[in-house]
């Protein structure tokens, strides 16, 4: 089950955390992944890796907020592959802060990223699953998109986007064999949080992780490969009834938190 044999997928910001172990599931299961990033070194890291375990797998450097730059990269995509079975926008960016101390440029650069990015894929890679019959789509939004979280402003909005560009590709594709799904991850332990409390809280790294790790009901943050699992089979053919649907991945936080 779940086989991914005679795919191609992208995933954007693979070059570690959630991205890195999406890509990885994918190549495990068959697929031929593009690992797309702006972090070249980590990158070609996990195409190093995919390939050791005997996968298939390349490495794209790419600005996901550039319009010019992802067509670019669609494009030799599709002259390496010839076609795109599976895309998902993983690259993101995160930003602490209200709708008062959100700086104009902070809010602009989560706008390019994690909206405008996810927008200029879907408008480069839907004419090509058209093209080759269908594909499916996955976008990562977050349980922020969905309660409110504190000081997380721009990143809520962000993410909300992100929901509803899922229901909209859902809709305008449904006949052309293009699924598209989003999932809503909670706290994910990953590089970038253990770096987030180094920064905002030293000599009280421990703590902290406690601290955010029990705001999850389940009591710990979900580990990127978990994320991944439902990523792959949102992406395969046993899932090929499901699309228009945001699913929470949390431990429980938006539905038991109360």
């Amino acid at each position: 089950m779940f086989r991914l044999d005679n795919k191609t997928a992208i995933v954007t910001g693979g070059g570690g955390g959630i991205g890195k172990a999406i890509a990885t599931v994918f190549a495990k299961q068959g697929a031929k992944v593009f690992v797309l990033d702006m972090d070249e070194q980590g990158g070609q890291k996990v195409v190093a890796d995919i390939r050791d375990a005997g996968g298939k797998a390349d490495f794209k450097k790419c600005n996901v907020s550039q319009q010019n730059t992802v067509d670019s990269v669609v494009a030799e995509i599709m002259n390496e592959a010839q076609q795109i079975d599976i895309l998902v926008n993983n690259a993101g960016i995160a930003h602490v802060g209200n709708a008062e101390n959100t700086a104009e440029a902070d809010f602009d650069r989560l706008t390019s990223v994690n909206v405008k990015g996810v927008y200029n894929f879907l408008h480069a890679v839907i004419p090509q699953m058209k093209k080759s019959g269908g594909g499916v789509i996955l976008n990562m939004a977050s349980v922020a998109s969905s309660v409110g979280i504190p000081d997380r402003f721009a990143y809520s909005m962000t993410k909300g986007a992100v929901v509803g560009m899922t229901l909209s590709v859902a809709k305008d594709y449904i006949h052309q064999n293009i699924r598209c799904n989003c999932v809503s991850p909670g706290r994910v332990h990953t590089p970038f949080v253990d770096g987030f409390i180094a920064k905002n809280y030293p000599g009280q790294e421990k703590e902290m992780f406690e601290k955010l790790s029990k705001t999850q009901p389940i009591g710990r943050m979900a580990q990127p490969e978990e994320i991944a699992n439902l990523v792959l089979y949102l992406c395969s053919e046993e899932a090929s009834f499901i699309t228009g649907c945001d699913y929470a991945i949390d431990g429980g936080f938006i539905k038991l938190n109360n």
